[in-house]
């Protein structure tokens, strides 16, 4: 009976995992492969992977229920930790990350979660999912906190304070325009009083083109 009966290529970005009679797993490199008549194989691919979350929503410090989103760059970094530790290793990971996401966003209130959560967040979420991924061997590249998103009662009212603060912005400028111009009026009105010459010579140059000037000498008839 022969001892191989066919055989297995692996390619550079898999790994198979060969099986035989309960004996320790052997990891066959990237190759050609002779197939043992009583082992069984697995091929795993080692390429990166996103896994997006499904929204999570969070309640806020403040009382406001947020959803957030977020994606999971992963790819298989043991592979026999991986398919032998637990059923699905990908979920010890992605559980990870919701209980980060839920303890970074739970203590904030709701300004803080749109200024600064996102960078925050997005690191102890990493972190965890570190942690978790080395368990199950899963070597995790990123977490990216994608959106957080808001009620659609707050965001209008959000939108509501954003349009105010401009135009309350704009009216400040216009306001700041208009005290400037008026000074500037002031400081010629006191200019002109202080010399006579000058607005009898302004008042010449603001007259129309072609227009006749009398001029009255002191002491004539």
């Amino acid at each position: 009976m022969p001892l191989f009966t066919q055989y297995l290529t692996v390619q550079p970005w898999q790994r198979a995992l060969e099986r035989l009679d309960g004996a320790r797993t052997v990891v066959l490199e990237p190759g050609r492969h002779p197939q043992r008549t009583r082992a069984s194989y697995q091929v795993l691919d080692l390429r990166e992977q996103v896994f997006t979350l499904a929204p999570q929503e969070v309640l806020t410090a403040d009382g406001v229920t947020v959803k957030v989103t977020a994606a999971l760059r992963w790819r298989i970094g043991d592979p026999v930790v991986h398919t032998e530790t637990v059923t699905d290793p990908l979920s010890r990971v992605y559980l990870a990350v919701q209980i980060a996401l839920r303890e970074g966003l739970a203590p904030l209130e709701t300004d803080a979660v749109l200024r600064t959560a996102r960078q925050s967040v997005t690191e102890s979420a990493t972190a965890a999912a570190l942690e978790a991924g080395r368990e199950v061997g899963v070597e995790v590249l990123e977490v990216v906190v994608k959106d957080v998103i808001l009620p659609a009662d707050l965001r209008a009212a959000y939108g509501a304070v954003v349009t105010a603060r401009q135009r309350a912005q704009a009216q400040l400028e216009a306001a700041r325009a208009e005290t400037a111009a008026l000074r500037s009026l002031a400081n010629g009105a006191k200019l002109l009083d202080d010399h006579p010459a000058l607005a009898q010579l302004r008042m010449i140059q603001s007259l129309p083109v072609g227009s006749t000037i009398e001029l009255t000498l002191p002491g004539a008839d």
